[in-house]
């Protein structure tokens, strides 16, 4: 289901099917097998027949268009003129990934000379870079041997980036209540949101949500209550808390539904007893990342883009902040209120009740956990002058804990960046990041960096 989608597009010369027509058989195999090899790697292919003249490409492109495909990939089964291809391909806005590969591994004085037709690929790819580059289209571009290499996991990896790219293009962020006074990192308004990258923010207050509150003691809000305590720790919770907690978390399910939203930022201070919706759903929010809905806190819509589209592709992915450097351990403690994607807990997640001095609405219940161990990216996406964005992308590893931890009452998790926390620091904030972050599991750096390309930001990798 979320597996990236491709288009993927043979090039071909007609002249070639005029005045050698027996060859094609084996041409039109050696697309199967790079169509399979891609599908291999959870790669969901739209194929085409090999096209060969204008109108032919102008309609593969109208195809993987309505398709909605997240990303085309042109496949050279022999030479193609450019001029034929590069008018639809340079027109259209899906991204372009070019596989330069052929189907012999060796092509040396032994070769029978016949292998010449299968195999003399790459000087169409010249030619077709040479002009996308001409009309201003940017491409990606790996090349190796199909089977002898890891070229089609590169490809692989260019095409969930595409998704990803896709995803954060079409994002729709509900903002519960004004963005946090004063923090000014992420304040970007949301008209330059839209025109830039893409991003919708519907905007909402607290009591704009009451009439999405289910009934007390409806069976919809005693099922969840269940669905909790099966999946949580929950030992001495109060139960008229719990509720509280379930009416306000399912409500705001409802409007994410109504909305179709791809993720939810919120203002803790917006919740008050005049609002009619007197709690935080602070538990709502880790249950939403759990299910790749995006989110971070404090109104802030662009992070909260950014987490539900790397959630898209990355499902172990969650919102998080830098809160302290340990100079001695060489790690930095992270942590949020009362947010975190429930799949990255090393242990059963508790339930708890949280004190709440900051307004006068009710004391909200959150789910607490420890992130677990393990290699991760860390990565944020600054905002820098006349609506421009840099992509920071950092591999991490997240610390195991052994022994006494006296954070256990808290979201929280130490990681270790690729070099010395005082270099690490500096340098991101050299590179302007922000105090909101997304946290992705995996080493899938390259990725989220072919993403940022993708999205046509400025990558800044500290590794």
């Amino acid at each position: 289901m979320n597996q990236p989608k491709v288009g993927l597009l043979p090039l071909y010369l007609e002249l070639y099917d005029n005045a050698m027509p027996q060859v094609r058989p084996r041409i039109d195999a050696f697309g199967q097998q790079v169509m399979s090899a891609l599908r291999a790697r959870k790669v969901d292919v739209l194929a085409t027949p090999a096209r060969r003249l204008r109108e032919e490409f102008e309609g593969a492109v109208r195809l993987f268009e309505d398709a909605n495909v997240d990303a085309i990939v042109t496949l050279h089964l022999a030479y193609s003129p450019s001029l034929e291809s590069v008018d639809a391909l340079a027109s259209t806005s899906l991204p372009i990934i070019v596989l330069d590969t052929t189907p012999s591994f060796s092509y040396g004085p032994s070769t029978d000379p016949d292998e010449v037709m299968h195999n003399h690929g790459i000087h169409g790819v010249q030619d077709l870079c040479n002009m996308l580059i001409r009309r201003g289209k940017p491409f990606a571009i790996e090349a190796g041997h199909w089977e002898k290499s890891d070229v089609i996991d590169r490809v692989a990896s260019w095409a969930r980036a595409a998704r990803a790219a896709k995803a954060m293009r079409a994002a729709r962020v509900g903002r519960i209540g004004q963005p946090f006074a004063g923090m000014g990192d992420f304040a970007v308004p949301p008209g330059d949101l839209h025109s830039a990258i893409g991003i919708e923010t519907i905007a909402c207050d607290p009591s704009d949500l009451v009439g999405l509150l289910p009934a007390e003691g409806s069976d919809e809000v005693r099922a969840e209550m269940a669905s909790d305590l099966e999946s949580f720790s929950a030992e001495g919770l109060d139960e008229k808390a719990h509720a509280l907690s379930v009416r306000a978390g399912l409500a705001v399910r409802r409007w994410i539904e109504n909305e179709k939203l791809t993720a939810v930022t919120m203002n803790f201070l917006a919740f008050t007893q005049e609002s009619g919706f007197p709690v935080v759903p602070f538990l709502e929010a880790s249950k939403g990342m759990a299910r790749r809905i995006g989110y971070a806190g404090e109104g802030d819509v662009l992070t909260a883009g950014l987490v539900g589209a790397l959630a898209s592709v990355y499902p172990d992915t969650t919102f998080t902040e830098m809160f302290c450097p340990d100079w001695e351990g060489n790690q930095i403690y992270l942590s949020h209120m009362g947010e975190m994607n429930l799949r990255l807990a090393d242990s059963r997640p508790v339930l708890k009740v949280m004190p709440f001095p900051w307004s006068n609405a009710q004391d909200p219940v959150f789910a607490l956990g420890r992130f677990r161990g393990g290699k991760a990216v860390f990565v944020n996406i600054a905002p820098g002058p006349e609506n421009t964005y840099s992509l920071i992308v950092a591999p991490v590893e997240m610390q195991e804990v052994g022994g006494e931890d006296r954070m256990s009452g808290s979201i929280h998790g130490w990681f270790r960046p690729a070099m010395p926390i005082s270099d690490f620091l500096a340098a991101y904030s050299r590179a302007g990041g922000t105090h909101h972050a997304a946290l992705v599991y995996g080493e899938v750096e390259t990725e989220i960096a072919h993403f940022g390309e993708l999205m046509g930001w400025k990558v800044v990798l500290l590794s």
